[in-house]
């Protein structure tokens, strides 16, 4: 099958699920946009052993187009600490962390910018699968400031951890950082249990969260740094923004 008749492949299969019939787009663009929508609202259900396959095919195509950036090529800033902005769901390492939502499901808005979105999109179905059930067995939302940790599926890093972060409504306070702090703390523990040797951190909580970039980029630092002490692990501060690679590049000077 060519890409887009995998892709039409997976828009039928998936309106079919859900009892929906329509002239589909004939613009690549669009069809995109359609496919990821869909892929976006589907609620976590078994899928058939053909629509996983194709959709396997699919992500790691695109993926692939995107161009995929090995940890081992980058140029660390500092000693095992890299500074590097790009689409995270390219960048080959042990773990990428996803800043996630206390039901960790991923983003149900179809197309939205966040990252949330972009690691469930191209990640596959079973990732939201996967989260759904850890969530079933724990019974409850995830706490804020604590991690779990998945298989990465069709995204070139080996595992992605979902993170929550403190949400900032008003003034920073003691409690909104000693939360971040411990975003960052779970994530690199669960490293260290998983025998994972490299992550790569988002900026946890700056986004629609509200955690101001600076304060949060020196916890990040920080909280890395201190970890680094004691155990062996390579860090990659993922960036998307201009302001927020600044940000980095002054404090990694």
């Amino acid at each position: 099958m060519t890409q887009t008749e995998r892709r039409l492949f997976l828009i039928q299969a998936l309106l079919r699920e859900r009892g929906e019939r329509f002239e589909l787009p004939r613009e690549e663009y669009n069809q995109k946009r359609l496919l990821r929508s869909l892929f976006n609202i589907r609620m976590p259900d078994d899928a058939s052993e053909e629509f996983l396959r194709i959709q396997d095919e699919y992500l790691q195509e695109e993926i692939n187009r995107k161009g995929i950036t090995d940890i081992a090529d980058l140029e660390p800033l500092q000693e095992n600490i890299y500074l590097w902005q790009g689409d995270i769901t390219t960048l080959k390492c042990g773990a990428i962390v996803n800043a996630a939502n206390s039901q960790m499901l991923g983003c149900f808005s179809p197309c939205h910018g966040c990252i949330d979105n972009a690691i469930h999109t191209f990640s596959g179905v079973q990732l939201r699968c996967k989260c759904n059930e850890i969530m079933t067995r724990q019974g409850h939302d995830e706490p804020t400031g604590q991690a779990k940790i998945t298989p990465a599926y069709n995204l070139p890093c080996d595992y992605v951890i979902h993170t929550v972060g403190p949400i900032v409504n008003g003034r920073l306070n003691d409690e909104h950082c000693d939360l971040l702090k411990s975003c960052y703390l779970s994530c690199l523990q669960l490293c260290t249990e998983n025998n994972i040797d490299s992550i790569a951190f988002c900026c946890i909580s700056t986004g629609v969260f509200g955690f101001p970039q600076r304060e949060a980029a020196r916890i990040a630092v920080d909280t890395v740094k201190e970890y680094q002490q004691e155990h062996d692990i390579k860090v990659v501060f993922n960036v998307f923004k201009d302001d927020d690679l600044d940000i980095y590049r002054e404090l990694l000077s």
